[in-house]
């Protein structure tokens, strides 16, 4: 199943050019319902929990969680999507330069704690921030090139603070129905790319074949939602 999509690229120039014309069928003007009901398993009774978002687009759960006490970082390609953001969010911000990535850009709040890296994703490391406390992922692994799967995951590892909670969410659909992106990323990958260091749990499965996945041919769509954790030292 995976090897139908294993040679799918698609540059960072496709993803910022669908922001600048407006083709962002993923982003939610909600907050994600998975996120909702599984926030209390993310943060586990902890405060001011620092919060990474791979490829954030304009993410409006980034508000949700500063607005809780929590911090948030995230990175994102397009900056026209962080612009959206402050604006839409009606947050007022200030624009660095960070001297680690040359070329990057990052726009802090100054009402809440917010800061969104305009950059590759890849070339974001725990030397710039971090470790986190928890990772949203809902439409990160799910976009990137299948390809490069294991460098996304040691990435995200390298970030992860002992006691991190990462909600990832997946999906399942024919790839031969549909090229991706979103792209078909099965149980067994989240085991192969996380399970030698991480416990795995899935907390949800839900179908989510709406009209717009039955236009491109789809029968089936399934998202599953899992909490990944460091495996405790024994």
């Amino acid at each position: 199943m995976l090897k139908v999509q294993a040679d799918r690229v698609l540059p960072l120039s496709d993803w910022e050019e669908r922001w600048q014309q407006n083709r962002t069928g993923f982003h939610q003007s909600h907050v994600h319902k998975l996120l909702e009901r599984n926030i209390d398993q993310v943060v586990a009774g902890r405060t001011g929990v620092a919060f990474f978002f791979p490829l954030c687009g304009k993410a409006v759960d980034m508000k949700w969680l500063a607005d809780m006490g929590h911090s948030v970082v995230g990175v994102e390609i397009a900056e026209k999507a962080i612009l959206q953001f402050y604006e839409e969010n009606e947050l007022s911000y200030a624009v660095e330069s960070v001297p680690s990535i040359p070329g990057a850009k990052v726009y802090k709040s100054v009402e809440k704690n917010i800061s969104i890296y305009q950059c590759d994703l890849y070339k974001f490391t725990s030397c710039v921030e971090g470790p986190f406390g928890a990772i949203w992922d809902r439409g990160s692994l799910v976009a990137i090139n299948p390809q490069d799967r294991q460098k996304y995951s040691a990435l995200l590892l390298s970030l992860m603070a002992k006691d991190c909670r990462y909600l990832l969410s997946t999906v399942i659909y024919d790839p031969e129905k549909h090229k991706g992106p979103p792209f078909l990323v099965p149980d067994q990958q989240v085991k192969a790319l996380f399970g030698s260091s991480c416990d795995i749990t899935l907390l949800d499965s839900v179908d989510v074949l709406e009209q717009r996945w039955r236009d491109v041919g789809l029968d089936f769509m399934t998202e599953n939602t899992h909490l990944i954790s460091p495996k405790t030292q024994s």
